[in-house]
């Protein structure tokens, strides 16, 4: 049995109890300084009241002001907080993470330079470390659901980091007959596919709100959809190479893509952009979530546009994610540049 301590009482953080409660360990979920309504509802009958689903019996919850205890004698730390808790978590929980234990995390996201380039977190965090630390981070993407994970949905993911022994040892905590988890040492690979799908998400979703203007005019419009999904996994592919993945983590975004565009606040912002509202009328409508879809689509573009303007990409080989951007940042209307997907065939081989 290994202690495992989670910091962030969000959705897939919580779901991850399951798993890891099913193996034999110890669990403690520690809640960010937003999280206490979440704990104080877990305490008082383990339900979780964002994840909608009630944890095992025997999981120890721990307020933030009680992480130092949750910390003790732990053998893993799991970050679980979203992208908005990033500089947090740099700033005041990886320097009491104890010497020795190790770290992975599920938040998802990348930052961009002036200059275009794209930095995933663990990177940034490997970047911005204490003097002296020796702390092995890893990370977690693909594409999972936290309620389906707790419902014993079969998922499949990939666990990330470079030290290939650890992330075995890791694996071992969380693996189960319904999670089922690949390993790499690419940590910018796997964690920019799974970044880059929640703004190509909100860019496949425009295809439902657009059907809903239609209403019922007898046409599935399942065709648009899978267009733009298309389309999406190529630009995707593209950014990936750019910023030193492999291109063999596309299979982790293009999953991860589907899951999203599914359902969750991603799916709902390219809907309701597709049905015609305005990003004032969304943020409104969307008053309290975190809209990470959103952030990365406007970072990820802003990289692109700067990189192009230094000669280094083409700013036509991402007709999708600008066309995002402009929805986004520059109230622009629903358009899809359908002609700019169009590729000669040498260039669909590459």
């Amino acid at each position: 049995m290994s202690v495992v301590t989670l910091i962030g009482s969000g959705q897939m953080a919580s779901a991850l109890t399951f798993p890891l409660f099913e193996n034999g360990n110890e669990v403690r979920l520690v809640g960010s300084p937003l999280d206490g309504e979440v704990i104080a509802g877990l305490r008082k009958n383990r339900y979780h009241i964002n994840l909608t689903r009630t944890l095992h019996e025997g999981i120890k919850f721990y307020t933030n002001d009680q992480v130092h205890e949750a910390l003790k004698g732990c053998d893993l730390v799991v970050c679980g907080v979203s992208s908005f808790g990033v500089d947090w978590f740099l700033q005041e929980m990886i320097p009491i993470i104890p010497e020795g234990v190790p770290m992975i995390s599920v938040t998802k996201g990348m930052l961009d330079y002036p200059d275009g380039r794209l930095q995933v977190y663990p990177e940034y965090w490997k970047e911005h470390l204490p003097e002296g630390s020796t702390l092995q981070m890893y990370a977690i993407g693909g594409p999972c659901t936290a309620r389906d994970l707790s419902d014993h949905d079969h998922s499949f993911v990939g666990y990330c980091g470079k030290d290939m022994k650890t992330l075995e040892w890791i694996r071992s905590l969380f693996q189960t007959d319904y999670y089922h988890i690949s390993l790499t040492t690419d940590v910018i690979g796997l964690e920019a596919a799974v970044a880059l799908k929640n703004g190509y998400a909100l860019g496949t979703a425009l295809a439902i709100g657009l059907k809903n203007n239609c209403g019922d005019d007898g046409i599935a419009h399942v065709n648009s959809k899978a267009g733009l999904f298309q389309q999406s996994v190529k630009e995707m592919d593209e950014l990936l190479a750019i910023v030193g993945g492999s291109h063999k983590m596309i299979m982790y975004a293009a999953g991860d893509l589907d899951v999203t565009v599914a359902g969750g606040r991603s799916r709902s912002v390219g809907q309701f952009l597709g049905e015609g509202l305005s990003m004032p009328e969304i943020t409104e409508r969307l008053k309290g979530q975190t809209l990470e879809a959103v952030v990365i689509a406007t970072r990820t573009a802003r990289a692109v546009k700067a990189m192009a303007k230094a000669g280094k990409v083409k700013a036509e080989d991402f007709p999708l994610l600008l066309h995002v951007d402009k929805l986004l940042n520059e109230g622009e209307k629903v358009n899809i540049p359908w002609k700019s997907f169009q590729t000669l065939s040498d260039d669909a081989v590459k």
